[in-house]
């Protein structure tokens, strides 16, 4: 014991001596030898964690619910959280609900997890679960997918319902939509004497310019179309997540520069990766590449009441057969993405195996021959040259296959940040669009793209060729409260063969997905069929 202390007590001699010995020499440099002394002395502060990120596009707005898209989506999971969300296998796990029962036919409880602050420093408590699905409800994208409810109730500040109008089997589906927002903040008016909760899409509100969620991370600057910041939350509740503290999100519309970015070390990471790159990332040192097959439709809605022509079902008909679906898989495509004859993937219960497409330029030419416009007719087009995987190059070869049946396109395309308007406005008589279901299921296609257009309740909101048919409308709406899964699958399989039959729209083909990342990063691990990249989950190495 005695020799223990001993050595201890010598130590210590021996670091005060040390001590002693710098602070004498400190006394004696000159200022600037002071500082550089002490900065040596003092311990390295801890290197920042940055993730420049490069997509196709940035968010069209800070508010959640302006607009229902994948962009939107992948942006709600940066700055606000979901009451639930999926894990990679598709399995409901808890975010801001930490769990949940169903109380009856039309109610389900969630326990909200507390604790949690918003951006703001606000509490968050089932008033904003309430505040956010009232304004779910209003939103002109969004009350479509939550007709089916007749809100949330507060059962106390971490209990919450949420009642359905009827039976509905999705709700643990629809919850994954719910990010609440922070009602305190986002209540009253601003100094521009405008009410802070309005949903405006194409001008000034407040939501669209200031943001409080419970997220991982917080927007500290945004220049649209430039770039973006996000700061990682200090008061984030889930501490047991990834060590990314700042996102640098640049939108790069072009594939050959995302690539190029990726591949020179301006940027750590990038989606979607172009077709025709993949082979190149794929084998380069230092980067990973990250695929999987895609749920995502990409067709082109055909405007009956703009252009009468396309009324005609023989004219749809065969303009359906005039496009070469597996030609432009091969070919634009590079294999990357599955031709399709109608909107549900395989695994959903809408599919129907006989649903094919149909290339055939005899048929077409003959229904063309048959229809009420044999030698032809014009027609306007837009699509987006910046939203879906090679969008622009498949629009440039519809139009020209649609030109061997006669039918004169003249196309043109933007940038996503100004297309989703000028798509809402109907400019065009043919316009794209891509849709992922929201729920995971057949039904949500139909809601959104082929019910008859009903601005009150939301159904056919992304509509834009009104087509309408009484029968799939009432399909649709009985597969939401069907609890006969056999029953069910019938319905939404009829509604896909009336829409097959009547040439409704033009399938095109299902996008797969791609991520490419350096090699430092756990990317598998955050990214998942719906195309909402966990970032707040990142770990870089």
């Amino acid at each position: 014991m005695k020799v223990s202390t001993f050595k201890t007590a010598g130590k210590f001699s021996l670091l005060v001596l040390s001590l002693l010995v710098a602070a004498l020499m400190l006394v004696g440099c000159s200022g600037e030898e002071k500082k550089e002394a002490a900065e040596k002395a003092a311990p390295a502060a801890p290197e920042k964690v940055t993730l420049k990120l490069a997509m196709d596009a940035d968010p069209v707005s800070l508010d959640p619910h302006v607009q229902l898209s994948g962009g939107m989506l992948q942006y709600s999971h940066l700055v606000f959280d979901p009451l639930v969300r999926y894990d990679k296998d598709m399995n409901f796990v808890p975010r801001l609900a930490e769990s949940w029962e169903r109380i009856d036919d039309l109610t389900m409880r969630f326990h909200l997890r507390k604790g949690v602050k918003f951006h703001s420093g606000n509490d968050f408590t089932a008033k904003d679960v309430v505040f956010t699905l009232d304004r779910l409800k209003k939103s002109d994208d969004y009350k479509g997918l939550f007709e089916p409810f007749t809100g949330a109730v507060a059962v106390d500040d971490y209990t919450v319902d949420l009642v359905t109008k009827k039976p509905y089997g999705l709700v643990l589906n629809m919850a994954t939509y719910i990010f609440p927002m922070d009602s305190k903040f986002y209540t009253g008016t601003d100094d521009k004497g405008k009410p802070k909760d309005a949903i405006i899409k194409t001008d000034y509100s407040f939501a669209n310019e200031n943001e409080s969620g419970t997220g991982p991370f917080v927007v500290t600057s945004r220049e649209q179309g430039v770039k973006t910041v996000f700061t990682r939350f200090k008061d984030y509740w889930n501490k047991d997540t990834g060590n990314v503290q700042e996102i640098i999100l640049s939108p790069i519309k072009n594939d050959a520069t995302r690539t190029a970015a990726l591949m020179s070390g301006d940027v750590d990471f990038v989606m979607p990766v172009p077709p025709q790159d993949l082979d190149r990332i794929r084998s380069t040192d230092g980067l990973q590449l990250v695929t999987m097959s895609g749920s995502r439709i990409i067709t082109y809605q055909l405007n009956e009441k703009r252009n009468p022509a396309l009324a005609d079902p023989k004219v749809r008909l065969a303009m359906a057969y005039a496009y070469d679906n597996q030609g432009v898989v091969e070919k634009i495509m590079n294999g990357f993405a599955t031709a399709a004859g109608q909107m549900s993937p395989q695994g959903y219960v809408g599919h129907v195996d006989s649903l094919v497409p149909r290339f055939d330029l005899d048929k077409a030419k003959a229904l063309m021959a048959e229809s009420g416009y044999p030698n032809g007719f014009e027609a306007t087009m837009i699509a987006p040259n910046n939203r879906y995987v090679n969008d622009e190059k498949i629009s440039e070869a519809f139009a020209s296959m649609m030109s061997k049946i006669g039918i004169k396109i003249s196309l043109k395309t933007m940038p996503k940040a100004q297309y989703w308007d000028q798509f809402d406005a109907q400019v065009a008589d043919i316009q794209m669009i891509g849709w992922h279901s929201d729920t995971e299921d057949s039904g949500n296609f139909f809601e959104f793209l082929s019910m008859c257009r009903n601005a009150e309740t939301g159904y056919g909101q992304y509509n834009s060729g009104n087509y309408c048919n009484a029968k799939v409308d009432e399909l649709t709406l009985a597969a939401q409260t069907e609890t006969d899964p056999a029953k069910r699958a019938a319905d939404l399989q009829e509604v896909e063969e009336i829409q097959y039959n009547e040439a409704g729209f033009i399938p095109l083909h299902w996008q797969n997905l791609s991520w490419a990342s350096k090699s430092n990063m756990n990317t598998e691990d955050i990214v998942n069929v719906m195309n909402f990249p966990y970032f707040g989950d990142l770990v870089i190495n």
